[in-house]
């Protein structure tokens, strides 16, 4: 019997198995930011087990409010920043250096195919997209993955998505997995690793793939997963060319990690993306979903764009190609947030940023607050917002907020009309 992906990652870095079905995992990489990590830090200390199993294995970032907003944010991230050179972690990103954690360690080369990744944070399956088993997990696992190096979960069990056909001219990653979670619902994909096959995925790039798997756990998803190929070699080159005679040798080497043919799904999903429109989401779900043109006229207050799923180079690409040469509304506060420091390097060097300016955006430095309400474009009680982020669950922007999630595209054609806009009708 065939084994998929997940199965064999499970099976090359098994430590244990207390009791039938639970997996204890060796750990390649623990990752931490400043929300969720200080509360395990403390733990630690508290407990006497102020330790790291590996500190080459541990990535740590400031992103998520970042420069501090307040006292406790700014506590949040001296306990993180005094533990990361306490244990002399060489992998540490802070202010000046940092990025969001999802954009920014892809970036950095630190996740490759076969890998297991845990983070106090659910977007973490995004790692996914390098044919990885990438997790966010609760405080406790993540200590024990601190001190240990290890960590338990259930036997995998896998949810296949093939998408076929080819995606129409103004139609991305985003409104693909926008429409998958409007299949499979909130819960479609509870407890199981969702694979992303087929044509659609294939032809595309790095970061349409990590859009695609950062947002499996809207649908329940544990992880989300996409088979390594060349174009995960081509991404991780840099990285890895002195550890493979040629990229044909790394391929051969990441294939291992490929799902066999004969491997066994809870269900598979054929979906032809052929005729998809460019998609939004409506009300407080991330499976409320319609085409753009149905919600077409509908105002915003502001307009996001930025987050680990959309604050990609190719994200800002597509939102500055329909800004140039235009004003958004006066009605409409503009806010783009590169995801790292290196995307908003490069974003400056193509004359994107300027286009962001002369338009009217705000350009802010790489942070994870709006999506969250934390800083950075929090909504007031009311107010609505286009956003490429992640979550529309009332209030996640700010209290009493809207939130309309869509792709850059769109968001930035929402910011020239003031309200809700397919970019094809501009």
């Amino acid at each position: 019997m065939g084994k998929t992906l997940a199965e064999k990652i499970f099976d090359s870095h098994l430590r244990d198995e207390p009791f039938l079905g639970a997996k204890v995992l060796n750990l390649d990489r623990v990752l931490c930011h400043e929300i969720t990590t200080p509360v395990a830090i403390a733990d630690l200390v508290w407990r006497e087990k102020d330790r790291v199993f590996d500190k080459n294995k541990l990535k740590v970032v400031i992103d998520h409010v970042t420069p501090s907003k307040d006292t406790k944010t700014a506590t949040q991230a001296k306990i993180l920043r005094d533990w990361a050179r306490r244990h002399e972690i060489p992998d540490f990103f802070d202010i000046g250096r940092n990025g969001v954690c999802h954009a920014l360690f892809p970036e950095k080369g630190y996740i490759r195919p076969g890998f297991t990744v845990i983070m106090g944070d659910s977007h973490t399956c995004t790692h996914g997209a390098f044919g990885a088993f990438a997790a966010g997990v609760g405080t406790t696992d993540l200590e024990v993955g601190i001190l240990k190096g290890v960590c338990a979960f259930r036997e995998p069990k896998t949810l296949r998505v093939n998408l076929n056909g080819t995606l129409a001219k103004g139609v991305y990653a985003k409104d693909v997995i926008l429409h998958v979670i409007g299949q499979l619902g909130v819960n479609g994909a509870t407890d199981r690793v969702v694979e992303f096959r087929g044509p659609v995925v294939d032809a595309m790039n790095m970061d349409a793939r990590m859009t695609l798997c950062n947002m499996a756990v809207e649908a329940g998803g544990t992880s989300g997963v996409c088979m390594p190929d060349m174009t995960t070699v081509e991404y991780l080159w840099q990285f890895i060319k002195d550890e493979f005679a040629d990229k044909e040798a790394a391929l051969a080497d990441y294939s291992q990690w490929v799902s066999d043919e004969d491997a066994i799904y809870t269900s598979v999903v054929d979906i032809d993306v052929s005729d998809l429109k460019p998609m939004v989401t409506y009300g407080y779900k991330p499976d409320c979903v319609k085409p753009v043109t149905e919600l077409a006229g509908t105002p915003v207050d502001q307009v996001y764009i930025g987050s680990c799923t959309n604050g990609r180079l190719e994200d800002l690409r597509q939102a500055a190609a329909i800004l140039k040469g235009k004003t958004i509304a006066d009605s409409v506060r503009g806010i783009v947030s590169p995801a790292t420091p290196k995307i908003f390097q490069d974003a400056l060097a193509e004359g994107i940023i300027q286009i962001f300016m002369d338009s009217g955006f705000c350009v802010t430095n790489p942070t994870c607050g709006a999506c969250l309400g934390m800083s950075n474009g929090v909504l007031a009680e009311g107010e609505v917002a286009a956003s490429t982020t992640n979550r529309n669950f009332n209030g996640r922007m700010g209290k009493g907020g809207m939130v309309h999630l869509m792709s850059p595209e769109s968001a930035a054609a929402t910011a020239i009309t003031g309200v809700i806009t397919e970019a094809s009708t501009l």
